[in-house]
């Protein structure tokens, strides 16, 4: 990242719902009540179930620094998993399969379609939903940013703001992209695939885990795999356990004033736990008398410490707990999202699963 007082010729623009092409000297033109350029149009309002809006279809080269966006987390008691149905995806240079693919809520570490704070290097998120990213998106000829909602009911309002530069020297640039997986029952014995099928030269840069504990007992053993160029039945990179992977140590654990311990949730530039739920706090289970399993969602992002390749990447990870007993191998329900950078053209995603089986326990 540049030094932000050199001087340049880049260009600084935004897209929002009022400017929805960026353009120089059009922001806030629409009227209200309260008379020309007075929130006019602050939002988009009404998207229709089903529905794919264009957010942004800008012309480059340039870069996207930074996205801004906000939506009710429900749109009743029962329809409450809207971060979960709004799917983000973003294509570039003209690109048919889209480099980003992930649930809205997810995307911008908000897993299980639940809303709570996240403070970290690459994305923010504020009280309430204020959902902010950092990430740096390049693009030489174009690039479109869309979302679909996949929601059994219109979408009231989406506030948004995309802000970016033109004319950076981006020739050489890798693309970004993002992937959401889930299964709803990890295989015994069968590591959880977080990433694969990329090909080409790149750099990984994160990881979101969301994870709900279906067995007794700590869950948090497995070991993170990064099979680099090549590797075959070994990994080049091996971690020691998810709970050391996203930086913790000792099943994150903390004690209150009574001596009781608990585990500790904690947000840090480069990694965190944010979430940890052991019911489900929603009025539409209060009504219906039923709940869900432990719920727990972390991060970790790779800019110290990247993880470059130059043919080829997959990362997994195990689902190994422990008991009284010692180890063994468990079934949960594991969601991720993984963003990594990579040359063009990449591989097509496997199919992101329906609406209703991505939605939490």
């Amino acid at each position: 990242m540049s030094n932000i007082f050199d001087r340049t010729k880049l260009e600084s623009r935004a897209i929002t719902a009022e400017n929805r092409k960026g353009e120089k000297g059009r922001g806030g033109i629409a009227s209200s009540f309260l008379g020309p350029s007075r929130k006019g149009s602050p939002c988009l309002k009404g998207i229709k179930s089903g529905e794919t809006v264009t957010l942004c279809d800008i012309n480059g080269p340039g870069m996207i620094r930074h996205i801004w966006m906000t939506v009710d987390d429900r749109t009743s008691d029962a329809e409450r998993f809207v971060l979960r149905d709004i799917v983000l995806r973003m294509y570039w240079d003209g690109e048919e399969n889209p480099s980003v693919e992930v649930p809205l809520g997810d995307f911008f570490l908000l897993g299980f379609g639940e809303s709570y704070t996240v403070d970290s290097a690459l994305i923010s998120v504020i009280p309430s939903r204020g959902m902010n990213s950092y990430i740096q998106m390049p693009f030489r000829k174009n690039a479109v940013i869309t979302i679909e909602n996949q929601h059994r009911n219109p979408i009231p309002a989406f506030f948004f703001q995309i802000d970016y530069t033109l004319g950076d020297d981006v020739s050489d640039a890798l693309y970004f992209h993002a992937s959401w997986r889930r299964e709803r029952y990890t295989e015994k014995r069968r590591d959880y695939t977080v990433l694969d099928g990329v090909e080409g030269d790149g750099v990984y840069l994160g990881t979101f885990i969301c994870l709900s504990a279906l067995e007794r007992y700590w869950w948090g053993e497995g070991e993170f795999k990064f099979f680099i160029d090549g590797d075959d039945e070994f990994p080049t990179i091996c971690g020691t356990g998810m709970e050391d992977y996203f930086g913790g140590s000792w099943s994150f654990a903390g004690t209150d004033s009574n001596g009781r311990t608990f585990e500790k949730t904690y947000c840090t530039p480069y990694l965190g736990y944010p979430f940890y739920s052991h019911h489900d706090a929603s009025l539409f289970n209060k009504y219906h008398n039923d709940d869900c399993p432990p719920m727990r969602a972390f991060y970790r992002w790779h800019l110290p410490d990247p993880i470059y390749f130059h043919s080829d990447l997959k990362l997994t990870v195990q689902q190994i707990g422990v008991s009284y007993g010692g180890l063994f191998e468990r079934q949960d329900d594991l969601s991720s999202v993984a963003y990594w950078y990579q040359s063009e053209p990449h591989k097509a995603f496997r199919e992101l699963l329906p609406a209703c089986e991505r939605w939490p326990r």
